[in-house]
Order: structure tokens, then sequence, then C-alpha cells
């Protein structure tokens, strides 16, 4: 099968594509032919050995957390998928060595959920890292309630998409940063928009008075320095990208969790969420996603298109 890998740490020309053998099946896992695969900033972190003290790695690696694909076959303790089933899944593992830059992938059970219907296969890939991760800091660590106000920092991202969408299912009001050249998706989205920068505090404070009941941060660059001017006294704020800029806030990684995954899932059936996807990519150009991801010019996920 064809694989994406890399045998060193460094930029995105140590990617190469490769034949490799079969992946082998625990009694527990499932074959998946991987249809598409989602890019994060991760794998470009990992890929430059930024994580090198936290990750081990056994060379060759074939990076991706994110995919969405077919059954090809289950493990004979697997009951719960059969042969033919469209499914997506988040494959992060403790120790790098496979991932979903590929045309198939063994994995446990347990990281699968059945993709939503409604979603394009480039479009299902772009969900289970961002969607975890989205869902666990609007629903679990900022407990965002129907008729609260929230605010995103970087609403139009993947993460803050997702998270915007995800506040406004929970009967959230949300008002959102990001340049102006995302305000009109913003709004598509039932966002308030609004600019980071000089002046923020009197522009949320025009469109919330009374302060904002939560801060949810995925873009950094000290954008929580200014919650205590905007926000109620008894405001809550996570981040994803620094954390320690406002006392108090909750740092928010994503947890595999079937039932947050799920639950993302239905509202993408209800209409209520969709992926924003900025580009596809073929395989055998897996370097230049990279390339594209860490320009910061995309617009919404980077999908390379397996079959494509």
């Amino acid at each position: 099968m064809r694989a994406v890998v890399y045998h060193r740490y460094g930029g995105p020309e140590v990617l190469e594509v490769v034949d490799l053998d079969e992946p082998k099946m625990a009694q527990d896992s499932v074959l998946v032919r991987i249809k598409a695969a989602g890019l994060n900033p991760a794998d470009i972190k990992l890929r430059q050995g930024v994580m090198e003290q936290a990750m081990d790695a056994w060379f060759p690696v074939t990076p991706g957390w994110d995919l969405a694909g077919v059954v090809e076959a289950v493990g004979p303790a697997v009951g719960e998928f059969a042969v033919g089933d469209e499914v997506i899944g988040y494959v992060r593992q403790p120790i790098l060595r496979y991932g979903a830059y590929a045309e198939k992938i063994a994995t446990p059970a347990c990281t699968l959920i059945r993709k939503p219907g409604r979603a394009t296969w480039t479009e299902a890939a772009g969900l289970p890292l961002s969607a975890l991760t989205a869902y666990q800091a609007v629903v679990h660590a900022l407990h965002v309630r129907e008729d609260e106000t929230l605010l995103v920092h970087g609403g139009a991202g993947g993460v803050g998409s997702l998270a915007v969408q995800i506040a406004q299912a929970q009967g959230a009001r949300v008002i959102a940063t990001d340049a102006e050249i995302n305000h009109d998706y913003l709004r598509s989205l039932g966002a308030e928009a609004t600019a980071f920068g000089d002046g923020l505090v009197e522009r949320v404070r025009s469109l919330a008075p009374d302060g904002v009941h939560a801060v949810f941060d995925t873009s950094g660059r000290g954008s929580l320095v200014t919650t205590a001017s905007l926000a109620r006294p008894d405001v809550r704020a996570a981040s994803i990208v620094d954390p320690t800029s406002y006392t108090g806030t909750i740092a928010v990684y994503a947890q595999l969790n079937l039932d947050d995954l799920a639950a993302v899932t239905r509202l993408v059936e209800d209409a209520k969420v969709a992926v924003r996807v900025a580009a596809t990519f073929p395989l055998a150009a897996a370097a230049d996603a990279q390339r594209f991801l860490e320009s910061g010019e995309a617009l919404g996920k980077v999908i390379l298109d397996i079959d494509g």
C-alpha cells in the first residue's frame, strides 16, 4: 500500500511516498481503507521534532491522526463494525509510527465511530481532532449553557468554527474574533463577528454591555489578556494555545471520547455543525499540503484525498 513517511525530523521535504506492507491486525483491530485524512497543526510539530521530549518515534513514521474511510476487515473480537461500514477515527498512538497519511490502517475499534452520512469524505476527515477539542472545551471545560454569551477568539479556524457551531447548538449566543476576511463566514455560522486587535474591548462591550460569560481562545497572540475587561466577574476561560495568560484559564487538549465525537456527528446529521474544507491535496502532495497548512493561509481544514 502507499503511505507517506518521514525517516527523520525536519521540514516538509522529509515527507516521501513509499510502498509499505499491508497493516497487521490485532484481535480488537479494524482494517480501514482510508478515503481522506485530515491535517492538523500537531502533524507539523511532530514532523519537526518539537514534541520529541513528549512522544517517542519509531521511524519511519506515517503522520496523521484524523481519517475517514471504509471498513475492509475486522478482528475476531470486534462486533461493533462490519465490512463496508463507513467510519471516521482519531487514531493518535502513544508512539509515533502508523498514521492516517496512507491507503490503509489497522486501528483499535475504540478509535472509530460511524461517519455522519451528511458529510462528504473530506468533510468527515476534518472532524475528529477539531470536533473533540471544540466539544470538550465548550461543553466540558466551559459548561456553556443556553442564553449565555461565549466569546471565541479565532472563530473561523478549524477548532474555533466548530466551537461557534457547538455553542449555538447549546442555545448560546456567540461573538467571534478573527480577521475581517473571515467575518462573512462567521456571520454565516450565526456568530457576531469582530476584529481582534486595538479597540477589541470596546467592540465586544458594545455587543455585550454586561460582559461575556465565557471565553474560548483558539488563536493565542495574547487574546486572553483582555478577558478581565470584557467579561463578567465570574467568567470561565479556556484555551488550546496559551492558558497561562489569564489566571484560572483551563487548558484544553483533545481526549479520545467516542461519546463526545458521537455528539458532534449527531449535530452534523442535524445540519447544526459543518466542517469548512479549505483545500484538498492528493496523497503524493502531502508535503505541499503541510506547507499550505503551515503558511497560515488555509481558511478551513486541509485534507488529503487518498483516492485523488
